[in-house]
């Protein structure tokens, strides 16, 4: 299998790239800078404008875009939020309309926060209304991106993704520090719920649906990439500290975290009550369906 992949060397592409390698699945990776890519053995690096009609790739996934929560948000800094997921898709969709043989499929990333901030006990599912906010115009407008390419007669996965937990990056890498050395505590007053999920899971989920195995359908539009099981900030830090044996006393004012990081504060205060509910219908098993299952004692 032809796979072309958009971010491929970020956390999650990565991951995913490894997890095709093994499979025998021949990667390819899109990149603004191709010379400065360290890829693995068996990845071509291409430049985005080397696209040709005469390419030919089985699968596209999507990935690339900026971190959202890499710095403050400034009115510069949104716009490079949405350069960076926008330019990427309308490329790779661009191609596949002057392509002599389009892909079977096209997975674009997205990310909960297209469902904006929501009350912590309320379920959402693919087909509940969103919140209208910054990051729901941001990942509004990135799903309408690839949306385009379904008039080309190529299916789109809209992979709306939770927090991904690991401790090999991420949100994890970063708080492991802080919490080790027991300084680790609830952000506001910790009732904000994180939908989250384990990147091995991720992996296994988007293999599932580049690929699905006999009997299961294939899925086209928004499918929530979360665990069944989220839990609130106040819960994700107990058992946090508790994975690095230490204790997790502290808070952080809401006020205080407003005052420094402005708008983008609300990745951190305000969060949503995601669930997996097509993936489950597509018989997807999670490997880690509880936090305390990734989260373990001595996991890192």
């Amino acid at each position: 299998m032809r796979i072309l992949i958009t971010g491929g060397s970020g956390f999650l592409g990565r991951a995913l790239t490894a997890a095709l390698l093994s499979q025998g699945a021949t990667p390819t990776w899109l990149s603004r800078d191709p010379r400065g890519i360290d890829a693995p053995v068996g990845v071509e690096v291409r430049g985005y404008d080397s696209l040709q009609p005469g390419d030919c790739f089985d699968v596209v996934v999507n990935l690339a875009g900026a971190g959202i929560a890499d710095r403050r948000w400034s009115d510069a800094r949104k716009q490079e939020l949405f350069d960076s997921r926008l330019g990427p898709t309308r490329t790779v969709v661009d191609w596949m309309r002057r392509a002599q043989v389009r892909p079977r499929l096209l997975l674009s990333g997205s990310a909960v926060g297209w469902y904006g901030r929501q009350p912590a006990t309320r379920e959402l599912a693919e087909d509940s209304t969103p919140h209208r906010e910054f990051v729901h115009a941001l990942c509004a407008q990135w799903e309408r991106a690839a949306l385009e390419a379904v008039a080309l007669d190529v299916p789109v996965v809209l992979l709306r993704t939770g927090v991904v937990l690991d401790p090999a990056g991420g949100m994890v890498r970063r708080l492991l520090p802080v919490f080790r050395l027991g300084a680790g505590g609830r952000l506001g007053d910790g009732e904000q719920v994180l939908s989250w999920i384990s990147r091995e899971d991720w992996v296994r989920a988007v293999l599932q649906l580049l690929d699905p195995h006999a009997g299961r359908p294939a899925l086209a539009g928004p499918v929530n990439l979360t665990a069944p099981a989220p839990v609130s900030n106040r819960e994700f830090t107990r058992i946090l500290a508790r994975s690095v044996r230490r204790p997790a006393w502290a808070a952080v004012p809401a006020q205080a975290l407003r005052l420094v990081l402005g708008e983008m504060s609300t990745l951190l205060l305000d969060g949503q009550r995601v669930l997996p509910r097509r993936l489950l219908d597509s018989g997807f098993e999670f490997s880690h369906p509880r936090l305390d299952t990734v989260l373990r004692p001595g996991f890192a």
